[in-house]
């Protein structure tokens, strides 16, 4: 039997009768939330199949009858792109999946994405009813979201967002990553004409190149994107913004509007002794290299050391996805290495989760201080420091202190340094009047994220320099509104 017959078979079935019916609030919250079926431990730690498995039609139902549909939704304020979360819930509940569906697009360019890897339990199931009043587990928005995305994909019903008549004005958007997508996506809607230009040979950003396929796989990220080609969005591959063409060159070729969405790209190191050594690399090039370009696979032309004792140093998702990736690579311990204790980790309980089930160690309170070497110059033991927390630092967490006296060595022929990013400089420095911070982010106006350079908008990591995939939507919607304002106005004063 095939998707779609199980789908028909789904729809016909008995009980979705009985959960058509009437149910009241009381009964809806003494529901217990949804647990996600999850791909067995020890096979997807050794393969790079998805470990979420997605929820049943009639899973997806009873979850979504713990809505009870709140006269006043905070859980839309906690959701960066302003999904209309009760009005897609309630048609899941109501059994209206592909309706379901189309409510999640009217903001949101990737819902398939998101229900995937966004941080629901910090943004808008933080805000739920059941969060904040009833102290339970919140309805779980992100699995309901992914259900909605994966039934119209699966069923081959996939809606394609309407157009506004054509405005006959080109945009330009440097970038493809989740900030990029979505101001493409969102401009489309508005009848722009608009053209994403990336400089590497895939589309896709950090979605792509910097999450892995047993958490995304690339052909739910090929499948949104498809969706905005069908709404008109072009794309072009290999092109680097100020290096292939400059912002001078296209706006000659007739653009009037840049988004720069380019990311985060640049790793940062610790400055430690031993950094140059061999087997010592950011997590960008270890995720690039497997994610994108098949290092992991035998006949790849971009092999990538894998290592048998593997350190991630790092604790967000960024080394939890590194430290995965490690064991799917052969590795026969890998290890996480984390200043602070696990409860300021900001990896997401889920990530966390995973990794420990598929037998990552994780080595908190713990700090590299110089990695040594053999004489071949390849990297074979790390000094670690032991560490205690003081008292709080800028961001809220407390402060990791050495402990005098607590260093030793530690055996590890791989080390993958996870502990932040820059973004490229290529774009300000084509622009020397486009403003910048002193971490060579870009400087923009809060409320519409236009730079310093009138025509030009930016959102993403180039300008928080490291966040979530859906803040950087959230980022892309606002500064399409802004824009289109901008445009508009214009041609308002011209006439």
């Amino acid at each position: 039997m095939d998707k779609k017959d199980i789908l028909k078979q789904e729809r016909n079935a008995p009980w979705r009768k009985e959960l058509l019916r009437k149910i009241k609030n009381k009964e809806r919250t003494n529901i217990e939330r949804v647990k996600m079926p999850e791909a067995d431990p020890m096979e997807r730690s050794r393969s790079f199949i998805e470990v979420n498995r997605g929820l049943s039609a009639e899973a997806a139902m009873i979850e979504a009858s713990r809505c009870i549909d709140c006269a006043n939704p905070t859980c839309i304020e906690g959701c960066p792109v302003e999904i209309n979360i009760p009005k897609f819930i309630k048609n899941i509940e109501r059994g209206e999946f592909l309706e379901a569906a189309h409510v999640l697009k009217e903001t949101s360019s990737l819902p398939a994405v998101c229900g995937r890897v966004c941080p629901q339990e910090k943004q808008c199931e933080a805000n739920c009813f059941y969060t904040r009043k009833l102290k339970k587990p919140a309805v779980a928005i992100g699995y309901l979201e992914r259900f909605a995305a994966d039934y119209e994909r699966e069923t081959g019903n996939i809606s394609i967002p309407e157009r506004a008549p054509s405005k006959n004005k080109k945009i330009a958007c440097i970038g493809s990553g989740p900030a990029g997508l979505s101001f493409a996506g969102e401009m489309a809607k508005r009848g722009y004409d608009v053209t994403v230009f990336e400089a590497l040979h895939e589309i896709g950003g950090v979605l792509k190149y910097g999450i892995p396929e047993f958490r995304l796989p690339n052909s739910i990220v090929d499948v949104e994107i498809n969706s905005l080609k069908e709404m008109g969005v072009k794309f072009e591959t290999n092109f680097i913004v100020g290096k292939t063409a400059t912002i001078d060159d296209l706006k000659s070729e007739g653009f009037e509007g840049f988004f720069v969405g380019s990311g985060a790209g640049l790793p940062r190191f610790m400055g430690i002794p031993g950094e140059n050594l061999v087997g010592v690399l950011s997590s960008n090039e270890y995720l690039t290299r497997v994610n994108l370009m098949g290092a992991n696979k035998e006949d790849t032309d971009t092999p990538i050391l894998k290592g048998k004792r593997v350190a991630v140093i790092g604790g967000g998702n960024t080394a939890m996805d590194s430290v995965r990736t490690a064991l799917r690579l052969g590795a026969e311990k890998a290890m996480i290495i984390y200043r602070r204790s696990e409860q300021e980790m900001p990896a997401r309980i889920e990530e966390i989760k995973h990794a420990k089930e598929e037998g990552v160690e994780f080595l908190t309170l713990q700090n590299p201080i110089e990695y040594i070497g053999d004489e071949k110059g390849y990297v074979r033991q790390i000094r670690v420091q032991r560490m205690q927390l003081g008292e709080p630092d800028a961001s809220g967490r407390r402060r990791p202190v050495p402990i005098p006296g607590s260093e030793y060595l530690l055996d590890a022929d791989t080390v993958v340094v996870s502990v932040g990013v820059s973004p490229n400089p290529l774009i300000p420095q084509s622009l020397p009047e486009l403003k910048t911070t002193d971490w060579h982010t870009l400087v923009v106006d809060e409320e519409n994220l236009q730079t310093s350079v009138p025509f030009m908008f930016a959102g993403g990591d180039i300008v928080r320099g490291g966040a979530t995939v859906i803040l950087a939507m959230g980022d892309g919607r606002k500064a399409a509104e802004a824009m289109d304002r901008q445009l508009s106005k214009q041609v308002e004063n011209a006439v």
